[in-house]
C-alpha cells in the first residue's frame, strides 16, 4: 500500500530502531489468494514446433544464410518440369486447389414472383433489370462472391437476411454448386519453391547464393499418424554456385545440427533416389544424440542439371532439408507428432504443483483491514485452540467504514474447545488428490512428498469470517460466523478451479477435505456514547 514518506522520514530521524520495526505496517497482507503457490511468475509456454522453428532460423542466420519466402502455390506444370517421370507419383500426394464455379443464374417471371412473395411487394421492371446486371456481373467476376449479398440487397432495397432467403429459395443454383479443381497445387516439397526462387536470382546476385526457408508444406497422406502430418514444416536451404559440391551438404549438416546437441554425424546414400537430384548425390544424415543415439535427421543432394535447365539455372545447387516436426520429436523425446503439434486435442497431465495452484478461497476480505482481521482471527484461534468452552477472546479492535468494531473468537458451549481438531489441517496435493491432513505420522508421506497449497482449514475459516464481518460492518450491522463440520470444499471456504476438478475426476483421484472445524467468530459494534 502507499505510505507517507515524510512521516516515515520523521520517525526514522527521531527513533530509527522503532521506525525500522514499524516497516511491515505498510505492507498489504497477501491473503490466501496472494500466497505461493497461487502467486507465481512463470515463463510463458512456447509451442514446441515454433520453438524449434525459431532456433533453426537463428542458426541459419548465424551461418550466413539469407532468409527467403518461397511460393506456396505451385502450378502443376512446374511439378512436371522439376520431377520429370516421377511427377505423377508426386502429384498423387499433393493437394490441388479448387473453388466454386460461378453459376449462370437466369431470371424468369417465376423467379420474380417468388422474390415479390418474399419481399411482400412488387419488383419494378427497372429493379428487375438491375438484378439481371448484378447477377451477370457476378458471373463475369466483376462482383466478388463476398460482395454479392450486399449488392443484391442494395438493388432490391432489402436487408441482407431477406436476400439470403431469396438466394436459398429462388436460386437453387447457388446451393447446388460443387467445387472444381484448378491446376494449382499446394507446395508439397520446399524444392518446388526453390526452383522458382533461384530462377529469378541466380544471375542477379554474387555467387555463391546461400538461402534458407522454414515454412509450411502440405502432403495428402492417406491418414495422419504418429510420425506424419498432412501439414508440416520444412527447414530447407540451398547453396548455389559454380564450385558447389556434395561436401557443402556435409558441412551445412554439421553446422546446423550441432546447435541442437548433435555431436557426431554419419552420411549414407538415400535409397529413394529422387529424380530432381543428380544420381548418387541424395544423402541421408544420421546424427548421434546424447540421449537417443543415432537418428536420421536430414537429407541433402545436388539438384539435377536436367531440372535446373528447365528454369535456366546454369550453376550447381546443393539442397538440404529436414522436417521441423521430426527434429521437435527428437528434441522433446515425443513418440507422436500429432500430440506434439496439437496438444490441445489430447489429455493434458497436471502436476501436483499445478493442481495446488488451482485451489483457492471462495471468499476473502476485500480491504487491507479485512485481511488483517483474518490474520488476527487465525492467530488468536491458533494460540488458544485448546481453551475449554465457554470462552471468548478479543481478536481485533479497530475501525471499519467509520465504525468502531470489535471481533471476538469464541466457543459458547461447554465440553468443547475453542477450535475443532481439523482447524490445524493443511491442504496438500499428493499424486493428483487434494487432501486436508493434520501434522501426524499417519500423513507424513503426504506432507513430505505432496505439494502444500499454503492453506490451512483455519486460514480458510478465518478469511470467511473476516469477509462477512467486513461486509456487515459496512452496513452498520453485527454478525456471527460459524464453520462446523467440513465435508465439501465449500464447507471450509475453498474452491477448486473447474479445469483442475475435471482432471481430478477424469483420473479417478479424490478430494478429501473432511474434518471437524468448529470455529466461531463474531463482531460487535459498541454503542456510541450519547452527547
Amino acid at each position: 500500500m502507499r505510505f507517507d514518506v515524510e512521516e516515515f522520514r520523521k520517525k526514522a530521524r527521531e527513533d530509527f530502531e522503532h521506525a525500522w520495526h514499524e516497516g511491515p505496517s505498510v505492507l498489504t497482507p497477501a491473503g490466501v489468494a496472494g500466497r505461493y503457490p497461487r502467486l507465481k511468475y512463470t515463463r510463458a509456454t512456447a509451442h514446441p514446433i515454433f520453438e524449434i522453428t525459431q532456433r533453426l532460423r537463428e542458426t541459419y542466420l548465424s551461418m550466413g544464410f539469407d532468409e527467403a519466402m518461397n511460393p506456396l502455390i505451385v502450378e502443376e506444370s512446374d511439378i512436371y518440369r522439376q520431377f520429370g517421370p516421377e511427377a505423377m507419383a508426386v502429384l498423387d500426394r499433393v493437394f490441388y486447389l479448387g473453388g466454386l464455379p460461378r453459376p449462370n443464374v437466369g431470371i424468369a417471371r417465376k423467379q420474380i414472383e417468388e422474390i415479390e412473395a418474399i419481399l411482400g411487394r412488387a419488383v419494378s421492371s427497372e429493379t428487375e433489370e438491375k438484378l439481371r446486371e448484378t447477377l451477370h456481373g457476378y458471373k463475369k467476376g466483376t462482383i466478388d462472391g463476398d460482395e454479392l449479398t450486399h449488392e443484391l440487397a442494395t438493388v432490391l432495397e432489402a436487408d441482407d437476411a431477406a436476400v439470403v432467403h431469396i438466394m436459398d429459395e429462388v436460386f437453387p443454383e447457388f446451393r447446388a454448386l460443387a467445387p472444381e479443381s484448378s491446376r494449382n497445387t499446394l507446395r508439397s516439397h520446399m524444392t518446388s519453391g526453390w526452383f522458382l526462387t533461384l530462377a529469378s536470382l541466380w544471375e542477379k546476385r554474387h555467387l555463391p547464393i546461400r538461402l534458407f526457408s522454414v515454412d509450411r508444406c502440405f502432403r495428402r497422406e492417406q491418414e495422419e499418424g504418429p510420425t506424419r502430418l498432412m501439414a508440416y514444416h520444412s527447414a530447407s536451404c540451398v547453396v548455389a554456385g559454380e564450385d558447389v559440391t556434395l561436401e557443402e551438404g556435409k558441412a551445412v549438416s554439421e553446422a546446423l545440427l550441432s546447435a541442437f546437441g548433435f555431436d557426431e554425424f554419419r552420411f549414407q546414400p538415400d535409397e529413394k533416389r529422387s529424380k530432381y537430384y543428380m544420381p548418387d548425390t541424395q544423402t541421408e544424415v544420421y546424427a548421434r544424440h546424447p540421449v537417443l543415439g543415432w537418428v536420421e535427421v536430414a537429407t541433402f543432394g545436388i539438384y539435377s542439371p536436367s531440372a535446373l535447365a528447365e528454369y535456366g539455372i546454369g550453376v550447381p545447387v546443393m539442397n538440404l532439408g529436414l522436417g521441423v516436426e521430426r527434429l521437435a520429436m527428437i528434441a522433446y523425446q515425443s513418440n507422436d507428432i500429432r500430440q506434439l503439434t496439437y496438444p490441445q486435442f489430447y489429455p493434458q497431465v497436471l502436476s501436483d504443483r499445478q493442481i495446488a495452484g488451482a485451489v483457492h478461497l471462495r471468499t476473502e476480505p476485500a480491504s487491507a483491514t479485512g485481511k488483517r482481521i483474518a490474520e488476527a482471527i487465525r492467530d488468536v484461534a491458533a494460540e488458544n485452540a485448546a481453551a475449554p468452552g465457554p470462552c471468548a477472546f478479543v481478536a481485533w479492535k479497530g475501525e471499519i467504514a467509520g465504525r468502531e468494531v470489535e471481533v471476538i473468537v469464541e466457543e459458547p458451549e461447554s465440553n468443547s474447545k475453542l477450535c475443532g481438531p481439523a482447524c490445524a489441517n493443511e491442504v496438500f496435493v499428493h499424486n493428483g488428490a487434494v487432501l486436508g491432513v493434520p501434522d501426524l505420522p499417519k500423513w507424513a508421506e503426504v506432507r513430505r512428498d505432496g505439494v502444500s497449497t499454503g492453506i490451512t482449514y483455519l486460514d480458510a475459516a478465518a478469511s470467511l469470517a473476516a469477509a462477512r464481518i467486513e461486509e456487515a460492518a459496512r452496513c452498520g450491522e453485527e454478525t456471527r460466523v460459524q464453520v462446523k463440520m467440513a465435508k465439501l470444499p465449500s464447507d471450509i471456504n475453498l474452491r477448486i478451479e473447474e479445469y483442475a476438478m475435471r482432471y481430478i475426476t477424469d483420473h479417478n483421484k479424490k478430494v478429501d477435505l473432511r474434518g471437524p472445524v468448529f470455529l466461531t467468530a463474531r463482531s460487535v459494534i459498541p454503542e456510541q456514547p450519547t452527547q
